[in-house]
């Protein structure tokens, strides 16, 4: 009987050895050569995948100076060349897994064939055998190769003859590339030791707080006993099992001639030491914390918008320099919770605060008083507060600021008058509430509205218009305008993601039941018989580009995408280009300055934020505008200097909006007393009071006489959103010249999505468009390589209703002016 089971074992041995020479070495001749060639192929394809298919990295989010915020990934991993990794940890894992590691070239042929002997002629392959270098192939293949496969995965490890065969060819093709330091710092970089821990530099990091060159021996050991089961042998679930397993190898290291007996024995005698407690870097945003997170969080989102995906972010190991001021970020963060504590229940008061200039616009500052987390009873939330069109009940007077530019452009000067009557109204704009006069149609009335008191003159200039803010005199500009032009400057100017919302201040719902949801605020407004409504600022709103709309100005008309992105490194540290929309000259530079002198009066004398400057003792020159809504749920203020623009709005973020009371403690009540000149004012004063502190006082640019006095005006014809030919055309028969550059866009090929200038110009001008080529490429995959880089939830349900409140204010009522010092 014995005999028998002797010359079965030997068959079986026999077998095995046949089946894994043959498919390691040699081709199946005759009628199975060509399944050997794609078996071949097959395997050189795998093996070139090891070579060329990067492991998932940890992305590092830092602030303008380099120092990280947050980090994103799916595997927590930081890839460490081989003479960076201890010695220590090197011959702790060649001793426990592969003593033969530096003899054999791939695969051990002896533990092949007393595995084989063990596993008799079961038909699989179970136990042992596999060297390191095989052990790197199966672990790059599921972890790296086929992480998002999971059939894949599973034929990585699946107990064949067949599998075994594969992985050996393969590691015996590597062991011809790689030399073996090469090869066991792969595998240490690749190998998973728990949760979301890969690699050694995570691990010597996760669990002793250290770097994978200072590991001692006993933290080798431990490290290395887990490799072979990271669950089982968790050192934080199961203590005693993994102090037991790391004295196995250290007891395997003296076997070895890797370690003296006297050092194994003091060794062992060590606790695990582990770091207390064991942790990965914070996954995400909610890492950079209360105060960083809503600027981490529209960083990301700037990236995704711009060619990157959420996948090439968690595992391309970038790094990503932001152009966030913790300095500046700290300010306007005490300056928030200072006029609304962060307690306080369903007010939201939010800053963004951005740098002018003619080639950037970098965002430094986005906060609000609430804090970004997970933790609703901390009152935390991971809403865009700051950033997104989360202002769903509009920035008030804040909108006049657009009416009065598409004045200017039209030949006014901030001097000249314009009627500013008690009460008004219009023949031209329908909609008007009970009390307004019909318009002879069925159910429909004329617009009509009355300023907040009566105490404005009958007519006044626009420079004080802007300064004291009254509604009739807007609405009369609108009229005399039109409403495109109106409609068309606030996105010029910087409200472009807000333009493209509908007046919930989500994307338009073409499957919505109500009109006003199937459409973008610019097409309401447009098309809903010129509402009048649209220069009292009653729809949503983004605080950042409110504050990017006063940053166009300062910057001399030149529009910029708001940036949080200084620059963003691949792993190997070579430069990343982020698609990024180029600047734009959106309304001619004499018109900006124009604006900026027509907006310089609002923290002097009568004007509504004067309170406020006082308060603060503010003395600089700057451009300002508050804003009101008629229903007291929300306010704003924007204002800047020629070094920072910034925006403030305070609003309802709760789930049952009402009106917001000042004067004390605010909150909520029945009957509003907020405005523009009560805290989004004084949050803006207190801020940028500390922000310029030790900065230089600079004067307001220069106003052109046209532009004080007015003028006539040659008007460039306005082809963004049309094809590039009949663009082309339109300019030249305008007696402009034209230049065409490729953007690319998501619109449809050939689209003019942008031009430069717009507005203003002399016959001749070239006109530069922006022609969409109909899609935007993903970044471009860094060489492979072993950087060295240092290592660093759930979205809540919005308890708010779609669209809250109202969107468009009553017409008939009246949009409160803001009372000086108010």
């Amino acid at each position: 009987m014995r005999a028998r089971n002797g010359v079965l074992k030997l068959l079986g041995l026999c077998l095995l050895a046949g089946v894994l020479l043959s498919g390691l070495l040699f081709p199946v001749v005759g009628s199975l050569g060509l399944v050997s060639n794609r078996a071949s192929d097959t395997v050189d394809s795998i093996s070139a995948d090891l070579v060329t298919t990067d492991p998932p990295l940890i992305t590092t989010i830092t602030d303008k100076d380099g120092v990280p915020i947050a980090y994103l990934y799916d595997q927590y991993r930081v890839l460490v060349p081989p003479e960076k990794i201890a010695d220590a940890m090197k011959a702790a894992l060649v001793s426990i897994e592969d003593r033969r590691f530096y003899e054999h070239q791939g695969v051990d042929w002896r533990g092949t064939i007393r595995a084989g002997l063990t596993n008799q002629f079961s038909g699989v392959v179970t136990q042992g055998a596999s060297t390191l270098t095989q052990q790197y192939v199966k672990n790059y293949l599921v972890h790296v190769v086929a992480r998002n496969n999971l059939v894949e995965q599973q034929k990585a490890q699946e107990q064949t003859i067949a599998r075994k065969a594969r992985e050996a060819r393969i590691s015996i093709q590597l062991e011809t590339k790689l030399g073996k330091d090469e090869i066991l710092a792969r595998y240490l970089n690749v190998v998973p030791f728990g949760s979301t821990i890969y690699g050694i530099a995570a691990a010597a990091q996760a669990y002793f707080g250290t770097t994978p060159d200072k590991l001692t021996v006993a933290q080798s050991a431990m490290l290395a006993g887990m490799v072979n089961s990271p669950s089982a042998l968790n050192p934080e679930v199961f203590p005693e099992k993994a102090l037991e397993r790391r004295n196995q190898v250290i007891d395997k290291m003296v076997e070895n001639d890797k370690l003296s007996r006297d050092t194994a024995e003091a060794s062992k005698r060590e606790p695990l030491g582990l770091a207390s407690p064991v942790r990965t870097p914070p996954n995400g945003c909610v890492g950079a914390g209360p105060e960083n997170g809503f600027f981490c969080s529209y960083a990301l989102n700037y990236l995704e918008r711009n060619g990157f995906s959420l996948e090439q972010l968690k595992t391309g190991g970038y790094t990503v320099r932001t152009t966030l001021d913790r300095t500046i970020t700290t300010h306007a963060k005490q300056a928030a919770e200072a006029q609304v504590a962060k307690s306080v229940n369903g007010i939201a008061n939010t800053v963004a605060v951005v740098r002018p200039g003619k080639e950037r616009h970098e965002v430094v500052a986005l906060v609000a008083n609430r804090d970004y987390g997970l933790d609703a009873d901390q009152f935390q939330t991971q809403f865009d507060l700051p950033s997104g069109v989360e202002n769903k009940f509009g920035a008030g007077s804040v909108y006049k600021v657009f009416t009065a530019a598409a004045a200017l452009e039209k030949g006014m000067g901030i001097e000249n008058t314009v009627a500013t009557p008690t009460s008004y109204v219009s023949r031209v704009f329908k909609g008007g509430a009970p009390g307004c006069p019909s318009t002879g149609e069925p159910d429909t009335r004329w617009y009509c509205l009355r300023n907040n008191n009566s105490n404005y003159p009958a007519q006044m200039t626009l420079q004080t218009a802007l300064q004291t803010s009254p509604n009739t005199g807007f609405v009369i500009l609108e009229e005399q305008l039109g409403m495109d032009p109106v409609v068309d400057m606030a996105s010029r100017l910087g409200l472009r993601e807000t333009m493209a919302t509908n007046l919930s201040g989500t994307r338009p719902d073409s499957r919505a039941k109500d009109h006003k949801l199937r459409v973008s605020q610019t097409e309401f407004y447009k098309s809903n018989g010129g509402s009048a409504s649209f220069t009292l600022g009653p729809a949503p709103t983004s605080t950042l580009e409110l504050a990017n709309v006063a940053a166009t100005l300062m910057s001399g008309g030149v529009w910029c995408p708001p940036s949080p992105v200084a620059q963003v490194l691949d792993r190997n540290g070579e430069q990343v280009p982020v698609n990024e929309a180029p600047c734009e000259q959106v309304v001619a530079e004499p018109l900006a300055n124009g604006m900026v002198a027509g907006l310089s009066k609002e923290d002097q004398g009568t004007g509504t934020a004067a309170g406020a400057a006082r308060a603060f003792n503010w003395k600089r020159p700057m451009m300002g505008k508050t804003g009101t809504t008629e229903d007291y749920k929300s306010a704003a203020f924007i204002g800047a200097t020629p070094e920072f623009a910034g925006a403030v709005q305070t609003f309802n973020d709760g789930p049952n909006p009402s009106p917001i009371c000042v004067g004390g403690t605010p909150r909520l009540c029945r009957e509003g007393t907020i405005y523009g000149g009560t805290v989004p004012a004084r949050t803006w004063f207190d801020a940028m009071t500390d922000v310029h502190a030790g900065l230089p006082v600079r004067d307001l640019p220069p106003v052109e006489e046209r532009y004080r006095k007015g003028g006539s005006e040659i008007r460039i014809p306005e082809v963004v959103g049309r094809n590039v030919n009949d663009a082309t055309r339109t300019l030249e028969e305008a007696g402009y010249k034209v230049s065409v550059q490729n953007r690319n866009s998501e619109q449809p090929k050939g689209r003019v999505v942008g031009q430069t200038p717009r507005g203003s110009a002399l016959k001749g001008t070239v006109v530069t468009l922006l022609v969409s080529t109909g899609y935007v490429p993903p970044p471009q995959p860094a060489e492979p390589t072993n950087p060295t880089a240092p290592p660093g939830q759930t979205q809540p349900v919005d308890p708010r209703p779609t669209a809250p409140g109202r969107t468009v204010e009553p017409p008939g009522f009246t949009i409160p002016v803001e009372p000086p010092g108010r």
